[in-house]
């Protein structure tokens, strides 16, 4: 079954739903693009070039406060996967966003009037296409908010220190991310059942 039909038994005005869809996948592709950017960003710091006791202000026992390499390969790694994220949804959302703008060009073709022209769309598929394009995202956001605790443990001390200023930057990104992440979810399902 392919996402877009030629003719289906409802046919959707173009103005208004294709329209919103259209809108929806360019902010999926634009909030992934900001992001993208952010992961190149953050993969040129090289985390091996700090020393410790310049980093770690504060902590009197750097070799314990210091991150290991564990950490440093956790950083790269959930960039990587929070890249490969993104660009899954990016490209998930730009092939949908593709399908819509073909089909609107041939429904022009049988237009009713004037000003008047159908589009029919594959609502389930469009849906779920859209719903795996946002799940990509939310996992993207999920390993780049992990990448960002090890960053915070590279430059302020690991958590298990107890340094209150690793502890002070570390606990509005695992609070707010999730929360926000959760709101995403739950107006994605709402909007799937729509």
């Amino acid at each position: 079954m392919s996402i877009i039909g030629r003719f289906s038994r409802r046919r959707t005005p173009i103005s208004s739903t294709t329209n919103i869809h259209i809108m929806a996948l360019d902010g999926v592709v634009n909030v992934n693009s900001l992001f993208t950017l952010a992961l190149f960003l953050g993969l040129t710091f090289n985390p091996t070039n700090i020393d410790p006791s310049v980093a770690l202000i504060g902590h009197h026992d750097f070799a314990s406060c210091a991150a290991g390499p564990r950490i440093v390969e956790n950083l790269v790694c959930c960039h990587v996967y929070s890249f490969s994220c993104f660009l899954f949804s990016s490209l998930v959302a730009l092939a949908l966003k593709q399908a819509i703008s073909i089909n609107v060009e041939n429904a022009e073709e049988f237009q009713f009037g004037a000003s008047f022209s159908l589009a029919s769309v594959n609502a389930m598929a469009l849906r779920v296409g859209i719903l795996v394009s946002g799940f990509g995202s939310v996992f993207g956001c999920g390993f780049l908010m992990w990448a960002l605790v090890d960053l915070i443990q590279i430059k302020l001390g690991t958590l298990a220190c107890g340094s209150l200023y690793t502890l002070a930057a570390v606990a509005p990104l695992v609070l707010l991310v999730p929360m926000a992440l959760a709101i995403f979810v739950f107006l994605v399902l709402y909007a799937f059942t729509r």
